[in-house]
């Protein structure tokens, strides 16, 4: 009994649960035995000789590298020229560590700086507060998420994808019911779900359906996703129209008005949402998109046929009956395609200069879902509002 208590002890010694214990631990006017041997549990040797050794827990963020030789602490530097943190060392070896924590949405790249050489290659942070809004409680009713049989499109002629269903909790198979669908379904289906449960318990949103879709694959088993997310038509909203919803309807029945519907993604799922309500407003009359890939991706032959022309297109365009939320951040993509960050700034001005219902939510971020994630329960607020 007395050796199981003393190896219980021990465990507990070992590595850091946060970001917050190790600060505590450096700034001890004398460390503690063992912190090496802590350090090393928690970030992974492995990290901390390729120079990528951190962690993040909310605001707060820990770093970690091995410096042999060095001729001073080495330090993190940020490439927007922030001020550097330094490191400290860790007992006598060649371990270095730091602590600290940041704003609310700050973001920026970062690389460990080591004799005036830097090791690792730059790094992406940003770091947000935890919404407890998104966590799963057990105090509210839970609705499931069923994995459907693989879909075979006729209008993405040889593609076949995964895609799932998620029903609300007490659902009715007869009652007729909103729906929001998400585009790479495959990674949404893991999260959405305990957001939605919550807010609906609330009486925040309307009680819906969820449908998580994951882009097509060719029968070589390349990813058919570009195509059908990035091109400006209205094939994919004639394949939710003809082929998905139809199938969802006969499990739960389904709202027809724009206003019951939805569409929500990230990246080249963000302009495939608006895309297939821009196309089909009669159908779809809601919009959610994180990191919007407004840009010149599908610029076909011409080299001039993707989504940088949609705030161009809204301007010029009769005001169609769409309700849209964007969400972005200044470190987001910039190459050939475009900058995201200035395209979905122009598509927030265009929407605003038609007098579009549009909430345009900007940050820090770099193109992840990290931010979009982090707001998530405002946005679906915001969205489904009365009226």
């Amino acid at each position: 009994m007395v050796s199981t208590l003393f190896t219980m002890l021990a465990l507990a010694q070992e590595g850091f649960r946060n970001p917050v214990e190790l600060r505590v631990e450096l700034l001890k006017p004398v460390q503690q035995p063992g912190l090496e041997r802590r350090v090393v549990q928690w970030f992974g040797e492995k990290s901390l000789g390729e120079g990528n050794g951190i962690k993040t827990n909310g605001l707060d963020v820990a770093w970690a590298v091995r410096a042999p030789g060095a001729s001073e602490p080495p330090q993190i530097v940020r490439e927007d020229r922030g001020a550097s943190i330094k490191m400290r060392r860790v007992g006598e070896s060649d371990l270095y560590a730091a602590s600290t924590d940041f704003a609310e949405g700050t973001g920026f790249r970062w690389e460990f700086s080591v004799s005036g050489k830097p090791i690792g290659g730059w790094h992406n942070l940003e770091v947000y507060n935890p919404n407890p809004d998104n966590d799963f409680d057990p105090a509210v009713a839970h609705g499931g998420v069923t994995q459907q049989t693989k879909q075979t499109s006729n209008v993405f002629a040889n593609t076949t994808r995964d895609w799932w269903i998620y029903l609300p909790a007490g659902a009715k198979p007869t009652e007729p019911l909103p729906v929001m669908i998400f585009q790479d379904g495959q990674f949404a289906k893991d999260y959405i779900p305990n957001t939605l449960d919550n807010l609906i318990a609330r009486q925040e949103i309307p009680k819906m359906v969820a449908v998580f879709i994951a882009p097509g694959s060719l029968a070589d088993g390349k990813s058919d996703r570009s195509r059908e997310y990035d091109t400006l038509s209205g094939d994919y909203c004639q394949f939710l129209l003809n082929e998905i919803l139809p199938e969802v309807d006969k499990i739960q029945k389904l709202k027809t008005d724009p206003g019951s519907r939805a569409l929500a993604g990230l990246s080249s799922g963000g302009i495939c949402a608006f895309t297939a309500a821009w196309e089909h407003p009669e159908a779809f009359g809601k919009v959610m998109s994180w990191v919007g890939s407004f840009t010149d991706i599908a610029h076909g032959p011409s080299l001039k046929e993707g989504g940088h022309n949609y705030p161009f297109l809204i301007r010029l365009s009769e005001k169609k009956p769409i309700r849209v939320f964007l969400q972005d951040g200044a470190n987001d993509l910039d190459n050939q395609f475009g900058s995201w960050w200035l395209a979905n700034q122009q598509m927030a001005r265009a929407l605003a200069f038609k007098g579009y219902d549009y909430q345009f939510v900007g940050g820090q971020g770099f193109h992840s879902d990290a931010h979009g994630r982090a707001i998530l329960p405002d946005a679906l607020r915001w969205l489904w509002r009365q009226p």
